[in-house]
């Protein structure tokens, strides 16, 4: 997986390719190790083809670790086929998504 972040008014990260098992520990370290500024991280899915439970649950932790410093997470972009796993696994609700 390829992971591309932009600051700016808001901090992008953007991802390509998979969040699964073995690639959500490498976004989990990148965004430990990414200096957060902005209020809000916007995960772009334009290009992530496919999200696991792993994945699901590094977004969530992610989430979690903003909240506690006053900031904010939203997904945006998701394709047809992560927009299913939110819906059937209900992270369309725990999440932010547009």
């Amino acid at each position: 997986m390829e992971i591309n972040i932009t600051h700016g008014e808001q901090m992008v990260v953007s991802l390509n390719g998979r969040l699964d098992t073995v690639t959500s520990v490498d976004f989990t370290k990148r965004m430990q190790e990414e200096k957060v500024e902005e209020k809000l991280v916007i995960i772009d899915m334009t290009n992530l083809e496919y999200i696991s439970s792993a994945g699901l649950r590094a977004l969530l932790a992610l989430k979690k670790t903003l909240a506690l410093e006053g900031k904010e997470l939203e997904v945006h972009n998701l394709s047809p086929i992560c927009q299913e796993v939110f819906k059937v696994t209900g992270f369309k609700n725990i999440l932010t998504v547009k």
